[in-house]
Parts: structure tokens; sequence; C-alpha cells
């Protein structure tokens, strides 16, 4: 017989194992190879040239870090058959599996209202279909219905398993030092009071690292300007697509692309369409960054001027010119750069796409809900935010909202029409 217990080489961690045939199984499964073709962080090469990390390592790093928790957990004293160990390491492996091109970046553009973990929880359904049933402790973990919800809090909380892997994953490959978390550390002061999640006194130093390291991860990285602005770009084609294709019976020309890809721009497909049809479902399982890109390329030379100078800028990297703010931006300086668009020869149906507003936010913790709990040595249990010593951490829970306006500066509208 194949052995299907592996061992694998990765960057971040060294060696880490697939520990059974049934995760082997999943690994290999069709759905789960598809997260080879999607990137971790979307657009952020263009910032730092290095992120260019899939998916599939994500969950394959976040598989193992939940290995490691359950068997610190099991250490300690506190009782988890192997069922249940199997059952989480499955789970925090397929949780990005509905993720689609670009993860974050295009879920709006491609469907509408559809997040990323209602289509993971869909595709983990029709695998315990297909797997007769195997997967039906680690789906009730994922959903939070399992009667031991510190399985569920380490699938998918403040300090779970998926967070400690792409704060690790991501610095590593973006080079933001940073970003840096001890997640070895924090691991190893994992414990649980009466079946919830918590860590041990002697660990929050790194927890308020963690924190600390998310914030900075945030804004260095992941809403990043240029990123913010190549994001703006990408979501701009997709919308220009979504448009010519639905008008292409008013005399505009063709456009060409792969079959799965154009389904999804030429209708607006629900959760209620994805319900009732599972071809939608298999022709998502099908979509990836290539699609996206092959398009992208092909439509740099499609005779509608928007769309063909949309895409070749971005494939050349003559990215947008944008502004951050704290305060949304005086009508004013939107007026002038419309203005500066107009004089080019962009023509107000064409200026939504060379000049657009948007608004970044972030919050490093909420202590509401699945909160981070620390247990002192006489097991008194409390909120990170009251244990720690810094005045920062509380802070740390204020939503921080940036506004953004990115227009096409360095715009030849001349030449390009």
């Amino acid at each position: 017989m194949t052995n299907r217990k592996k061992i694998l080489n990765d960057p971040v961690y060294g060696f880490i194992s697939i520990p059974s045939p049934l995760l082997f199984d999943l690994v290999e499964h069709p759905y789960f190879q598809r997260l080879r073709r999607i990137k971790q962080l979307g657009l952020s090469e263009y910032v730092y040239p290095g992120a260019l990390h899939t998916r599939f390592h994500h969950a394959l790093g976040a598989m193992h870090l939940m290995g490691q928790a359950t068997a610190t957990l099991c250490s300690k004293g506190n009782q988890l058959s192997e069922a249940e160990c199997e059952a989480a390491q499955i789970a925090i492996l397929l949780h990005d599996i509905g993720h689609g091109p670009f993860s974050h970046v295009l879920e709006c553009c491609i469907l509408e209202d559809v997040p990323h973990e209602a289509i993971s929880l869909m595709l983990m359904r029709d695998l315990n279909e297909q797997f007769g049933g195997a997967l039906t402790l680690a789906i009730s973990m994922f959903e939070g219905t399992y009667h031991r919800p510190f399985f569920h809090q380490l699938i998918s909380s403040q300090l779970d398993m998926d967070r400690m892997d792409y704060l690790n994953r991501d610095c590593f490959y973006t080079g933001v030092a940073e970003g840096t978390i001890g997640a070895e550390r924090i691991i190893k002061m994992l414990d649980l009071d009466n079946d919830q999640l918590v860590v041990e006194d002697k660990g929050i130093l790194s927890v308020e690292n963690f924190l600390n390291a998310r914030r900075i991860m945030y804004w260095q990285v992941y809403l990043h300007k240029t990123s913010i602005c190549c994001e703006s770009m990408m979501t701009q084609i997709l919308r220009r697509a979504r448009f010519l294709i639905r008008n292409a019976d008013s005399g505009r020309e063709r456009l060409d692309g792969l079959p799965d890809f154009l389904l999804f721009l030429r209708e607006s497909i629900s959760m209620d369409d994805f319900r009732a049809n599972p071809a939608y479902l298999q022709a998502f399982t099908r979509l990836d960054d290539y699609d996206v890109w092959a398009c992208v390329k092909a439509w740099a030379t499609h005779p509608d001027a928007v769309l063909a100078t949309l895409c070749r800028i971005l494939l050349d990297r003559h990215l947008y010119k944008i502004m951050l703010s704290n305060e949304p931006f005086a009508p004013a300086l939107v007026d002038e750069l419309a203005a500066q668009l107009r004089a080019k020869g962009v023509s107000d149906d064409e200026l939504s796409y060379f000049l657009v507003e948007g608004q970044a936010s972030n919050a490093a913790y909420m202590p509401t809900g699945d909160s981070i709990r620390i247990k002192s040595k006489t097991g008194y249990v409390r909120d990170i935010a009251d244990a720690s010593e810094l005045a920062n951490i509380g802070a740390l829970s204020t939503i921080v909202r940036r506004h953004y306006i990115c227009w096409a500066r360095e715009l030849d509208w001349a030449t390009a029409k």
C-alpha cells in the first residue's frame, strides 16, 4: 500500500508531517490542490517581491500548528481523543478552501454577498459525502456547533491557528521582521478552562507581541497603500469586463476568456444560486489566479480602450497615484482630480474607472465574543486587555479607518484611444 503519512519541508517550520491517511487524501484532492494557484496575499507582490506564497502553503502550516496545539493541550492533562485531534486538523486544513482568485481582493467582485467561509463550508460538506461522512466532526467544529467550544476557538478566534500561521508566514515571505510572533511560545502556553481556550499568564508577553505584530502587519502589508492601489485597479478591470460582457449585444466587441471565469462575470450569483445549482460550486472550484491573469493579458489588447488601458498599466506596473487620510477627502480635491482626468479626454462615463475612492479599516483586537483569556496561577481568568500592563492593548481594540483616493495621474488617454 502507498504510504500516506508524509513529511514535508516547510520553509517556516522545517519538517512537518501529514499525520493520517485521511488528511493526506484531502490534501491530494483537486479542491485542495487548487489552493496552489491562489496567492495568499493577492497583489502584495507588487510591494514585496517575495510575497509569492499560496493558500496551499498557509493551510498546511495551520494544520501543523493545530497538531502542536492539540498535543500541548493533551500534555497538560486535558482529554482529547484521536478523532477530535484529527478533526481539528481537518477543519483548519480546509478553512480557506472556499477562497476564490486573489483571496480577499476579488471576493466582492466575483460573487454577491457570498463570503469565502460559506463556500468553504459547502465544499467541506461536499467532501464529507465523497469521504463517506468522515468529515462530520470536523464540520461541526468549523461551524462552532461541537459541544467543546475550544476546538472552534482554535480554528476561528482572535488567537487561532489561522492567524498564528499567516502572521508567521506573511512576515517570512515579505521580509517584514516587525511582524514576527512567538507562535511556538504561545502554543506552549495554551490550556483549557471549562472547555474554553486560555493562555497561561507566563505567555502574556508573547500575546502582547502577537497583537502588536498583527497591527503592524495590517498597515505595513495587508493595507499597504500600494497594495490598496493595485487591488483597486484589479477591481476596476473586473468591473469593466463585467460591464462589457453584460452589454455584448449592444454592438460592443466580444469579450473572450476562460468559460468558468466568464460565467461569474456574466451572472450575478448569490448564495441561493449556489444552493439551488451545484454546477455553480463546481465551476467555482475551477477558478484560480491564473484565470484572472490570463484574461488580463488577453484584454490588454482589447478594442475597448478603458479595459485595455487598465490591464496594460497594471501588467506594466504603471500604478495609480494614491493618497491616504484619516478624514474623508474634501469634495474640492475630488473635483480637481476629476477635472484633470477630464482634461485628458476621460468622459464622465469612464471617470469612475480612473478615479477611485474607498476606505480601509483595521482593529488588532476586539474584546467581544471569543476574547483572548489569560489564566493566572491561581486559576483566575481575565481578558488580555485587563491582564496586560501595556496601556496600548486596550487601544488596539479601537477600529482605525483610513480613507483613500487613487487616480491615473500618468494616463495618456489620447494615445490609448
